[in-house]
């Protein structure tokens, strides 16, 4: 387009590059700090981590903003894309897992149903565990998915009582009834835990946020934080930690009231982030966070279990055990990237067959930049 509609008579400015179609640099600058704490956080084991920045939450509040746009269109149109797009990725990686688990001796049983639709936690052995128990995510998000239609026609009913009491199912879980055992139990509290955050992303599509004053955001955010902070702090002899990850409540709570300035500010600001492109090795790098979300996510934990034992090999070798950090976890880290990399090249192309597009190594490239 520019080339040809350029004339020597009319001089034009030439724009500054665009981003991906379509795409928000600001939700996708989120989505890949939320990427990056998550192998942060599964890396180190850092209690601290989810306080300076709740992820899950992050993600479950841009997951819900997008779903609402989607809905613009027939519900079953879009429950069929979603599934399509979250569904092929999770068969490619379950497939690994599943037949590295059967290698190593274990026998499933009917449940191994959960590893075609994961509506409930996939079964899996204790070898296979640091690999399989990060699945909740995708299984919430799939419930998530498919209530959204019902959710968002409650939702528009009364916007703002709706998203407050989104919080009650959570606390009374906590307090009142603490729900059934198993799967289907595991299922309510995820879903109560992050309930909040996937409205405030209906809230955010739906111009609620834009209309609220900065006094009653201040003041809710704090008080969910505050709120967070005391329950996670006064029940560390419950749960044994103040992990957020392990404190249902104070999890809610905690991120209600961080997510919920990050997703006012957008709306009330309509903050873009569109100057990241002009820095183009980080504005690829969170192009490609983005259209690799789901391969990084479920590849990240199988790229930490192999670089122990690649680390392992390495201190045969001298010159690498003396000018080499092989015992610092900043080392495995740094290993643990590059191995995730690889898996980026190697299966990220799964996520474009699945979204009907053209299979690429690495999404971002000259072509992507310029809209071809």
């Amino acid at each position: 387009m520019g080339a040809h509609s350029r004339t020597a008579a009319v001089p034009v400015t030439r724009p500054s590059r665009p981003g991906p179609a379509g795409r928000d640099r600001y939700f996708d600058t989120l989505r890949a700090l939320a990427l990056i704490r998550v192998v942060t956080y599964h890396t180190f084991g850092w209690a601290w981590c989810g306080l300076v920045f709740p992820s899950m939450g992050v993600m479950f509040a841009l997951a819900g903003t997008l779903m609402a746009k989607s809905l613009q269109r027939p519900a079953p149109k879009v429950l069929r894309s979603r599934l399509r797009r979250l569904l092929p990725p999770f068969w490619f990686w379950g497939f690994f897992v599943v037949l590295a688990m059967l290698v190593h001796g274990w026998m499933p049983g009917r449940q191994i149903v959960y590893w075609v639709v994961p509506l409930g936690d996939p079964p899996g052995d204790a070898w296979g565990e640091q690999a399989w128990e990060i699945l909740w995510y995708l299984r919430t998000y799939l419930w998530f998915v498919l209530l959204s239609p019902l959710l968002l026609r409650v939702f528009r009913l009364a916007p703002v009582p709706v998203l407050l009491l989104s919080l009650a199912p959570v606390l009374v879980l906590a307090f009142v009834w603490s729900g059934p055992d198993g799967r289907l139990g595991s299922a309510l509290w995820d879903l109560s835990t992050y309930l909040f955050c996937w409205l405030l992303g209906f809230a955010h599509r739906d111009g609620v946020l834009r209309r609220a004053g900065p006094v009653p955001v201040a003041v809710l955010s704090l008080a969910a934080l505050g709120y967070g902070a005391w329950y996670a702090f006064g029940h560390q002899a419950e749960f044994g930690t103040y992990d957020l990850d392990e404190n249902p409540l104070a999890q809610a709570f905690w991120s209600a009231g961080f997510v919920t300035p990050l997703m006012w500010a957008k709306a009330r600001f309509r903050i873009d982030l569109a100057g990241l492109t002009r820095f183009r090795r980080l504005d690829r790098a969170v192009t490609v966070f983005n259209a690799r979300a789901v391969t990084v996510y479920l590849w990240h934990e199988i790229a930490l279990v192999l670089a122990v034992p690649l680390i392992d090999r390495l201190w045969d070798v001298p010159a690498f055990e003396t000018y080499l950090p092989l015992d610092s976890q900043w080392f495995l880290f740094g290993v643990g990237w590059v191995l995730i990399a690889f898996f980026v090249l190697a299966c990220g192309w799964v996520e474009d067959v699945a979204a009907r597009a053209k299979p690429t190594l690495l999404p971002g490239g000259r072509a992507a930049r310029m809209g071809g």
